[in-house]
């Protein structure tokens, strides 16, 4: 049938899958809430079958990441902060497995939302893999002798971290009223609904029923309350500032000599200052009324490995960020080169500006090949590139980059004056 708030016809899952059970059993209990408008109910899934039931909803739907819709739903229910609104999580046991501490965080904060978890005992879209709620025995392709120890009791999971309300049913016949009571709880709601896969479970378990499996490993229904905890309920701060606030405005200030628009590349070593260059040289061309975009990258260490930082400069707005070919390239370390060589190698033209210590690669582009480390040492050689470049290329004046440098926090350690020495010194 087509129901208010979903259809259960031509449901997507399995012949005989527990899936199709819940959901019939789910409009219904939704039916019997009084007033539920389809605007206020918003449903959270993740990766997994049960995910793809999104579109068999009439309601708000969010998609996440794999064990993430729990986070997602935590999020839409304090960011509403409205118990009129029905926050309903829909996963799967390996979902939950993934999870499981957004479950137990948002059940300890008593989060308004009801959360379904569809136990079906394994990972059913990628082959039928063991979850962490597999019971005792239960076989699965990775583990055909049986599982030899229970999986996660997830109903004393969450009851003991203050979840209001936990329940373990089993999914067959009608268990609409089961859920329905877990809708109307007032905070954390979690129903354990207890399948059997058609697909992998069957397979690989034959000749068994649902409580052949789950009665000798203790997978019983069970109901558990915490009847006294209060719902997690925020004070909604309606005179926040904006972030946007704090960020001083640049001011236009200067001509450019650029026509079109610009890509520049700088390439260095993480701690070497790349990544402050290249927005010393973006704040020097926005004070001369041109659009920048500034990406950077690097890994997630941080203080070692590269850093690379791409820029756009332009006469005209930017609608895209990506670089396709670069006009020129600062490169002042190793490990920038090894990381930008295939950029470097396909420019048709334009400069590369080069460290004295590095090998110049093949390419179509002029190399400006200096010692860029050695006058300021190091931590400034990209600046220092930086600089030279805006000297060689006279796109924009060299009093819009020092304006920058001055007004950033370099600007306390390193003068104009000192730059301007080294730019001097520069040797090949």
């Amino acid at each position: 049938m087509s129901g208010l708030y979903l259809s259960t016809e031509n449901q997507p899952f399995c012949r005989g899958c527990g899936h199709s059970m819940v959901s019939r059993a789910l409009e219904k209990a939704l039916s019997n809430i009084e007033n539920l408008n389809l605007l206020d109910l918003i449903v959270v899934t993740d990766i997994g079958c049960i995910g793809i039931i999104d579109k068999q909803f009439n309601c708000h739907t969010v998609h996440g990441l794999h064990g993430r819709a729990v986070a997602l739903a935590t999020g839409i229910s304090m960011g509403l902060n409205d118990p009129s609104k029905k926050i309903l999580v829909m996963l799967g046991d390996g979902g939950a497995t993934i999870g499981m501490q957004h479950i137990i965080e948002a059940a300890h904060l008593n989060i308004n939302m009801t959360v379904i978890v569809h136990n079906n005992m394994l990972y059913g879209m990628t082959g039928g893999q063991s979850s962490g709620l597999t019971p005792l025995g239960f076989k699965t392709p990775a583990v055909p002798e049986g599982r030899i120890d229970n999986g996660i009791d997830i109903c004393s999971l969450v009851h003991s971290a203050g979840a209001a309300y936990a329940r373990r049913i089993y999914a067959l016949g009608d268990f609409s009223d089961a859920l329905e009571e877990a809708l109307r709880v007032d905070g954390f709601s979690l129903v354990e609904a207890v399948e059997f896969c058609p697909s992998h479970g069957v397979k690989h378990n034959p000749g068994k029923k649902l409580n052949d499996l789950t009665e000798p490993a203790g997978l019983l229904p069970v109901l558990m309350e915490n009847k006294d905890k209060k719902p997690h309920s925020q004070a909604l701060r309606y005179h926040t500032e904006s972030l946007l606030d704090s960020v001083k405005k640049i001011t236009v200030k200067y001509n450019h000599n650029l026509e079109g628009r610009a890509t520049v590349l700088l390439a260095g070593s993480a701690g070497e200052g790349v990544q402050s260059a290249a927005e010393l040289l973006a704040k020097a061309a926005m004070s001369c009324g041109l659009s920048v975009t500034k990406k950077g990258s690097y890994p997630v260490t941080v203080g070692v490995g590269f850093s690379l930082s791409e820029l756009i400069i332009s006469t005209e707005e930017i609608d895209f960020t990506g670089i396709e070919t670069i006009d020129t390239a600062l490169v002042t370390s190793e490990e920038g080169m090894k990381r930008a060589l295939s950029r470097i190698t396909s420019m048709k033209e334009g400069t590369l500006f080069l460290d004295s210590s590095l090998e110049a690669p093949e390419t179509s582009a002029e190399v400006r090949k200096l010692d860029y480390r050695k006058p300021m040492g190091a931590r400034t050689a990209s600046l220092l590139s930086a600089a030279d470049f805006i000297q060689k290329s006279g796109i924009i004046p060299v009093e819009s980059f020092y304006d920058a440098l001055a007004a950033s926090r370099l600007g306390s350690k390193i003068s104009r004056e000192r730059i301007e020495t080294a730019l001097s010194q520069l040797t090949d």
